[in-house]
């Protein structure tokens, strides 16, 4: 299982990223995914999922409205979309294939938003 986390940056607040993830290893339209992410000094939390089919979605309370995750099975790649940005989104965010806390975990991307 390899997953490689892209798209983050600097922002400022109220604004947006794309995040991606490449995925390889795996059949990736098998699986369900999520996307977690870490603030400094934090535990990890996950913030959105899909299901392998793209049909079933959860997001966190702290970002429902804001931030949609999506898929693309050809491409074997998720995506987090984010939207109105806030300064509590500062993270470095990972995805992860759900309900496999075993696999390894990917070099992340890191998204900060500031003024």
């Amino acid at each position: 299982v390899q997953l490689v986390e892209s798209g983050g940056g600097l922002v400022q607040p109220g604004g947006s990223l794309r995040l991606s993830c490449a995925a390889s290893g795996f059949t990736f339209s098998d699986y369900d995914m999520s996307w977690f992410r870490q603030a400094p000094g934090k535990e990890r939390e996950m913030v959105a999922s899909i299901n392998y089919a793209g049909g079933i979605i959860n997001y966190v309370d702290s970002v429902k409205g804001r931030f949609t995750i999506s898929r693309d099975n050809a491409k074997a790649t998720v995506y987090l979309h984010m939207n109105s940005l806030k300064l509590e989104d500062t993270a470095v965010y990972y995805c992860h294939r759900r309900w496999y806390p075993g696999d390894p975990w990917g070099p992340g991307t890191q998204v900060t938003v500031s003024s």
